[in-house]
């Protein structure tokens, strides 16, 4: 796979590593094959998206439920759309692309598809940011509770419009290219760059904004978090007469949770990130590296979006009976069925016993003897 961070504007690593000098990188061209290393990541891939899609939308359906009106309901909400987003466009393209190997839509679908994916893993990251803001807030400054849900909204807005913008560039980057001489056609962002420089500055935006900013954010907010919670268990008996100062336990306890995720999500997408930092100074090394530390990396992600769920899962004790009740439920139905379906069986077997030993009888008169 060719590395995206150059990465994220060229194909999200979903173009193969034969596909990349046909396209204007080094080296040459040579026909790419579905590599064994490549059918793990379709097949790590899909489950994946089984996990990501049910745990997602179990949390939806959980949230959605729900009366209470805490303002960091509809931040966990939009956490899950747009986790649910990366499930949906990012996983499902990425396994598809890899089997197909080039692309066999047309033009407006490439477009479309790599917008629809840049501005999931936008939305990820920019939500995770405003959810850490919102923890900034409430813990530094507890007055300011009561104008917290508006402020949310506004941010959210911000983010969801701000994710659309900043991955609009790629409506107009993706085209089609075609191999010369070779019936092999991709999509790629290849010759929509004049100069190498412009398409280097446009990598290195993308990577501060969809990562660096985000993350420098996050480490800003919740060191102070912490710094703060560390000042007032120091100071513990006398910050006790003060009840603003307090830190509840229900705030601590989903302070822990939204921390989590954000420290999953720099887990989960800083290798990747890195190694595509390396690709920009080094864009050899796509052929020095194994492909299975490409392919590695990128499901290594890719895993943040099956782990928010979990995460609130464990912090959520609402969540934990709503899942039981459901389970509740299913083993219900399923037992109903059973139930439903047994009672038939033994009037087949019955009927068949009853004809066997007094000879031919009409159906109807069968089954009026047998029930």
């Amino acid at each position: 796979m060719a590395m995206q961070l150059a990465i994220v504007n060229r194909s999200h690593l979903v173009v193969p590593d034969a596909n990349i000098s046909a396209l204007g990188f080094p080296g040459p061209w040579r026909e790419p094959t579905f590599t064994a290393a490549a059918k793990v990541r379709v097949g790590v891939t899909c489950c994946f998206f089984l996990m990501a899609s049910c745990s997602n939308v179990a949390v939806l359906c959980s949230i959605s439920g729900k009366r209470c009106k805490s303002h960091l309901r509809i931040l966990i909400l939009s956490l899950s759309i747009a986790d649910l987003l990366a499930t949906l466009l990012v996983m499902p393209l990425d396994a598809m692309w890899n089997i197909m190997i080039q692309w066999y839509a047309d033009e407006l679908s490439c477009k479309i598809l790599n917008f629809g994916k840049l501005f999931a893993m936008y939305s990820a990251a920019l939500v995770l940011v405003v959810i850490s803001l919102d923890r900034h807030w409430a813990i530094l400054y507890p007055l300011s509770f009561t104008s917290a849900g508006q402020r949310n909204r506004i941010m959210l807005w911000t983010a969801w419009i701000g994710s659309l913008l900043l991955a609009s560039p790629q409506l107009f980057l993706f085209r089609l290219r075609t191999v010369p001489g070779a019936n092999f056609t991709q999509c790629a962002t290849h010759g929509s760059f004049a100069q190498h420089w412009q398409e280097t500055a446009y990598n290195m935006f993308t990577f501060c904004t969809l990562f660096v900013t985000p993350l420098g954010v996050m480490i800003v907010c919740y060191t102070r978090i912490l710094w703060e919670i560390g000042k007032q268990m120091k100071h513990k008996n006398e910050l006790a007469r003060s009840k603003n100062d307090l830190i509840s336990k229900a705030r601590l306890k989903t302070l822990k949770m939204t921390l989590v995720i954000v420290v999953s999500f720099m887990v989960c997408w800083t290798p990747y990130y890195l190694l595509g930092i390396w690709y920009w100074f080094q864009p050899e090394m796509i052929y020095l590296t194994p492909e299975y530390v490409h392919h590695s990396l990128f499901l290594f992600g890719l895993l943040h979006t099956c782990t928010d769920p979990l995460v609130y899962g464990l912090y959520t004790p609402s969540f934990k009976e709503d899942l039981r009740t459901w389970l509740r439920r299913l083993g219900g139905l399923l037992t109903r069925k059973a139930k439903n379906s047994k009672p038939l069986a033994d009037s087949e077997m019955n009927i068949k016993d009853f004809t066997s030993m007094d000879g031919p009888t009409t159906t109807a008169t069968t089954v009026q003897s047998v029930f």
